[in-house]
């Protein structure tokens, strides 16, 4: 399968002469150290300045052209490239590894890296010498090329995640404010990235770059990477700080500090981006051995109240925009519940390990909505779904913006509860009635037993909803609930389930955008 490519335009940079005076004034000791206090370590607040001031400026277009064995290259020649594993700057680190990652292709903008160690950061100039190049595609002296005005970029993170002896791929940053990290016995699937600005609006989106990284020694005693990047575009500037912690679920402890250079109104915060072709909730629909594709199948939210929400994914005939409204929202995100090879039958993707990811904000967010995008798409290359947390109230120019969160990537990612999951959605045309669509919703059955039937809530926006009825399958460990969609005309309309107890929800509410076509 092609991997996808992140496409955009990319934003601004600092110069390599203002990034070395931020470097000496954080390094170099006063003259008179007896009277001054030292230099504190370099870390988040010390790219927060940085972003303040060059908010202050107008933006500069950071790209830059491509020269030598990186001009005008092929998707397959860019592959040829590899970072040689000599070169390795964690080499000496146990358990760790980093790869730098080459210009060319799509990658225009110079992306600078510094390494910290002892609070102390250090450029790392971007080297050709550092990669192999193929020679299929190359010459013997690629290798030589002059750094000219190219950078870096991006870097791959490698960690012994699934195994002692092997260094497997833990996280890559590149592309834009890109990103994609692994969980254990994860393939790589959705992205997150820093900022979303503009998406899906008729104005056109913008796309952020972190055109500048401090990668700090792993943690010997935590095992945690830590990671500041700075992160520029026409209308703002900001500093960021990921610290990663590998493992079973990877959880990126994450503090974001905005400063807009223009009042912002069309901003998102921790957006996520993934993949949705077909699958049963849309009664498939496609000429294709498998009987699903798609990296995330849900929207899974948890509201400032309390209330749980799935929301099936689909992959529209026209662009669907969708907002839930809430207040200093627990928790959402992009979820790939189906993990069987049976659900996919593929067996180069194996989207049944693609991971799912979940954003829990720490401290309030206030006001608000969780957006979700939905883009028509006719083929798995084009990544179509995007969703993040858009702020009731604009970010204004000259002012601080700050958010915290938690990025946790895996398997199982979202805390335990107590109410029945959606285990799948089917949909297909009724048998017996024209123009009337059928839905069975499978839900966990375990939190159901030894108890009565519950009691079935629906509506729908537009049409009606008939013939409810539920289905106890025990030896499929399934609670089915059926029902049929009449849209007496409508051309579009919002679904939603949920079954009751006498306390309460017993279940997730299940949510679904219907459409014609």
């Amino acid at each position: 399968m092609k991997r996808r490519i992140f496409l955009g335009t990319m934003s601004a940079a600092l110069t390599m002469g203002q990034a070395a005076r931020s470097f000496a004034q954080e390094a170099v000791p006063a003259e008179t150290p007896a009277e001054a206090e030292p230099a504190a370590p370099f870390g988040f607040e010390s790219v927060a300045a940085i972003a303040a001031g060059i908010s202050s400026r107008a933006w500069e277009n950071p790209s830059r052209p491509q020269t030598g064995p990186f001009a005008d290259i092929t998707y397959d020649a860019y592959r040829g490239i590899r970072f040689r594993r000599d070169a390795d700057p964690w080499k000496d680190i146990a358990g760790f590894g980093l790869d730098l990652l080459s210009p060319g292709m799509i990658f225009h903008e110079p992306v600078r890296i510094n390494f910290v160690t002892g609070g102390v950061p250090r450029p790392m100039p971007f080297d050709p010498s550092v990669f192999e190049f193929d020679p299929a595609f190359f010459p013997a002296d690629a290798n030589q090329a002059a750094p000219d005005e190219m950078g870096w970029s991006g870097f791959r993170i490698r960690s012994a995640l699934n195994r002692p002896d092997v260094l497997d791929e833990l996280a890559v940053f590149q592309g834009a404010s890109y990103f994609r990290v692994l969980g254990r016995g994860s393939h790589y699937g959705l992205s997150a990235r820093g900022l979303a600005i503009g998406t899906g609006s008729a104005e056109g989106e913008e796309f952020p770059i972190f055109n500048e990284f401090w990668i700090h020694d792993p943690n010997p005693e935590t095992g945690t990477i830590t990671i500041q990047a700075l992160l520029d575009s026409r209308s703002v500037a900001g500093a960021y700080e990921f610290i990663i912690a590998p493992g079973a679920a990877t959880v990126l402890t994450t503090r974001v500090a905005l400063f807009p250079r223009q009042d912002m109104t069309t901003i998102g915060i921790a957006p996520l981006t993934s993949m949705y072709w077909f699958g049963p909730a849309d009664g498939a629909g496609q000429d294709d051995y498998r009987p699903a594709v798609h990296d995330s199948d849900g929207l899974k939210m948890w509201t400032g109240s309390g209330q749980q929400l799935w929301r099936v994914l689909s992959n529209p005939a026209k662009l669907q925009i969708s907002a839930f409204v809430d207040q200093d929202p627990r928790g959402f995100g992009l979820i790939q519940r189906p993990r069987e090879f049976s659900d996919y039958e593929d067996a180069e993707a194996r989207y049944e390990k693609r991971p799912s990811a979940w954003i829990r904000p720490t401290g309030d967010w206030g006001r608000g909505n969780v957006t979700l995008i939905e883009i028509p798409v006719d083929s798995e290359f084009h990544d179509n779904i995007v969703t993040y947390w858009q702020p009731a109230e604009p970010l204004t120019a000259g002012n601080r913006t700050d958010f915290g969160y938690q990025l946790g990537f895996g398997a199982e990612v979202v805390a335990h509860s107590t109410l029945a999951e959606v285990v799948s959605t089917r949909s297909g045309l009724s048998i017996n009635r024209k123009n009337v669509r059928s839905f069975f919703i499978d839900f966990q059955l375990a939190p159901f037993e030894g108890r009565d039937d519950p009691e079935i809530q629906t509506s729908a926006a537009r049409g009606t909803i008939e013939n409810a009825y539920i289905l106890r399958l025990p030896a499929e460990n399934i609670l089915r609930l059926s029902f049929e969609y009449v849209p007496d005309g409508a051309s579009a309309s919002d679904l939603s389930a949920v079954l009751v107890g006498p306390d309460g929800n017993l279940t997730e509410t299940w949510l679904y955008r219907w459409s014609e076509g």
